[in-house]
């Protein structure tokens, strides 16, 4: 005889969830907007620049989470940087870093981010950035928002809150200033990337700019070829160079334009902020195989309930190694998998959309294998037409401390900027059923 059982009933949503599902309003001003990005005289057109040439930069709606997610999300990165600074961690992560990033100067490293997806077991962590873009391009599109109706009004940023998050960005930078230099006076800042205005997110350098200025410092924004090291200082137009602000994926410094860069920072003669070593720490895909491995962490002295969280929270990850490879290719469909000093999800895979050609090449370079999460979906309205997007939410933050909460809406593998209705959106915070 055949046994039957009633269909498991659906899983309830939470008023997060449900919104993601059943609110499609557009919630973006566009002339708010305006006001936000060009608060400053010098910043005039920068809107219609951003609108016309990165189209899907922004997205017209907002991306909801529960006061829970928001909670775990904030517990977790001050449980994963209390875990980097254990002697235990430091030795192994640094044992493969470049000389480089060996010296520890002080800075804690600014716009840190960190990528979850979420699950019914609550943020999973993707990986770490040290050099995260749209911190200020997204404090700007949440004070951009209208509410999309009376209910939610509340759960909107005010404009006090972004101006204070705007200070506190500029705090982050002085206060990376005082752990390497103490009370002495700063006066300039360098913003560096390679091809600095062709960069995707090159107007939020512009933004940084306008900042500093703001504070009194001297900004300027510039490739690392127009750096020289002469006679143990770093020179930007015959000028000493007191800070600079790293916007490159060149983590370790190792390209050749980027020599007078490094030889400063390994003297210690400037603050550079993000740094290799950060790097090094955190950002390295492989410290995420540490971090989902519970015996290793207690024997580092990680705290139970630290350990309890991580293991909740971090996908396990493993290396990819030809010894691993029958076994990693079998399992395919449920990993996930990245160059392990990746990002921008550059070169990283789905197991279950992997040739046996893109499989050869991870095999003959350094990735990691980590559990497949699939991302949450929000549905939008894109041109009159209802669309299901995928998100993932980064946290910015600084010395393990959550400034602001970011969602990222995209169709396909990975983020990638380039979906109708996708880009960077606002994350608005709900109260969980039991609160309200």
């Amino acid at each position: 005889m055949t046994t039957t059982y009633p269909p498991e009933p659906a899983l309830s949503l939470s008023p997060a969830e449900a919104l993601n599902r059943d609110c499609y309003c557009r919630t973006l001003n566009k002339e708010r907007l305006r006001e936000q990005l060009e608060a400053d005289p010098s910043l005039q057109g920068l809107t219609d620049k951003l609108l016309k040439t990165r189209p899907n930069l922004f997205s017209s709606s907002v991306v909801f989470v529960s006061e829970k997610v928001q909670a775990q999300i904030s517990s977790l990165v001050a449980a994963i940087e209390r875990v980097a600074s254990l002697p235990g961690y430091q030795a192994q992560a640094l044992s493969r870093a470049l000389p480089v990033a060996q010296p520890a100067w002080g800075p804690q490293g600014v716009c840190m981010g960190y990528d979850f997806h979420l699950s019914r077991q609550g943020p999973q962590l993707i990986e770490i950035n040290t050099n995260a873009g749209g911190l200020l391009l997204n404090a700007a599109l949440a004070r951009a928002q209208v509410a999309c109706c009376e209910e939610l009004g509340g759960a909107f940023v005010t404009s006090a809150q972004q101006s204070a998050l705007a200070q506190t960005v500029f705090d982050m930078f002085a206060a990376e200033w005082r752990l390497q230099r103490g009370d002495r006076p700063w006066h300039n800042v360098m913003i560096v990337d390679s091809a600095p205005q062709a960069q995707y997110l090159a107007p939020e350098f512009e933004l940084f700019r306008q900042l500093f200025a703001q504070h009194g410092k001297q900004a300027h924004i510039a490739d690392p070829s127009e750096l020289q090291w002469v006679g143990g200082r770093l020179l930007y137009q015959n000028t000493p160079v007191d800070m600079v602000y790293n916007r490159l994926t060149d983590f370790y410094l190792e390209e050749p334009a980027h020599k007078p860069l490094r030889q400063a920072y390994a003297a210690g003669a400037l603050v550079l902020t993000p740094h290799p070593h950060g790097h090094a720490l955190l950002a390295d895909k492989r410290n995420l195989i540490a971090l989902s491995q519970d015996t290793l962490l207690a024997t580092w002295g990680t705290t139970a309930a630290d350990r309890q969280l991580l293991s909740t929270s971090v996908p396990t990850t493993r290396l990819v190694t030809p010894e691993r490879a029958d076994e990693l290719w079998a399992q395919r469909r449920q990993l996930f998998f990245k160059p392990v000093a990746g990002y921008g999800a550059k070169a990283a895979y789905r197991g279950d959309k992997l040739t046996r050609r893109v499989w050869a090449e991870i095999l003959q370079g350094d990735f990691v294998a980590q559990a497949l999460v699939p991302p949450s979906e929000r549905m939008i309205d894109v041109d009159g037409v209802l669309t299901d997007l995928k998100f993932d939410i980064r946290a910015f933050t600084y010395g393990g401390q959550v400034q602001l909460l970011a969602a990222r809406m995209y169709s396909g593998q990975t983020t990638n900027f380039r979906t109708p209705g996708g880009g960077f959106a606002p994350v608005i915070v709900v109260a969980d059923e039991e609160t309200r």
